[in-house]
Parts: structure tokens; sequence; C-alpha cells
């Protein structure tokens, strides 16, 4: 898997998500922003777990990605955090990313890899992003696909 590619990918998919009414539009990146426009969701840390299958068939990368809401009003903050981490839903941004698996047969991520899950969401708490503080969450995205290129 060429991981920038995958990255960009997954921002894409989050980029389908529907926002609440009266919500300024979710802004994406696959990569760590050096600055914020909020709500934001990026693609952060990853680790790799190589040769998962024999002669470089399989590997399996787990992603962190946040995203980040402004706090301008503390409960409206975490209402739109909520919506976009809820489970289905048009905010959903599990449901957003899982829709780039692709129909069965078919590669994830537009054939970057084999397939992909949100696994969990954790660290729901306020965070600090070049000295702006935000209410966000991480959201661990795994991702398995082929070690060696085809």
């Amino acid at each position: 898997m060429r991981m920038s590619a995958v990255r960009a990918a997954i921002a894409d998919a989050a980029r389908q998500v529907v926002m609440p009414a009266g919500t300024a539009k979710l802004t994406c990146s696959g990569y760590v922003p050096d600055a914020v426009t909020h709500p934001h969701f990026f693609v952060g840390e990853y680790s790799v777990e190589f040769d998962k299958a024999m002669a470089r068939a399989l590997d399996e990368a787990e992603f962190t990605c946040r995203v980040l809401v402004g706090r301008a009003d503390d409960r409206a903050g975490q209402e739109i955090l909520d919506a976009l981490l809820d489970g289905s839903g048009p905010a959903s941004l599990k449901a957003a990313i899982e829709a780039a698996r692709g129909a069965p047969g078919e590669y994830a991520l537009g054939g970057l890899a084999d397939d992909l899950r949100v696994t969990r969401i954790q660290g729901y708490r306020w965070y600090e992003h070049q000295g702006t503080q935000y209410v966000g969450a991480e959201l661990i995205i795994r991702v398995i696909g082929k070690g060696a290129p085809s």
C-alpha cells in the first residue's frame, strides 16, 4: 500500500459527510494540518504490521484520525461532534469512510487497499491545535492491502 495515497483517499471519503443544517462544511486532509478550519477531519499517525501473509501478500495499517470542532458554544460543538461520530446517518464519518469499501468483490479506496473498517472512537476531549482549543475525538481505521506493488 502507498500510505500517502491511502491517507488522501480516507480524507476524500470523509469529505462525503452531510453536515447538520446550519453547520459549516467539513474540511478534510490526509495529513496533520498546520492550521485547522473547523470542523476539520484529518489523518494523523499510523502504524503498519508487515507480512501478515507470505511473500508480501498482505500488510495491515491502523490510522489514527482526528475530527476537531469549534467550541464557540460548548454544547453546540459537542452536538456537531456527536453527529460526526454516530455509527450511521448522513453526518456519520464511519458511514462515509466505510462507503469507500466499494461493492462486494471490489477493492477499497478506489483500488488502493483490499478492505478497511472504522474500528473505534477514542479520546473524546478538548484538543489544542496551534494554540486554539477544539472539542474532538479520534477515529481508528484499520486498512488491509497488498504489501508489495502489483
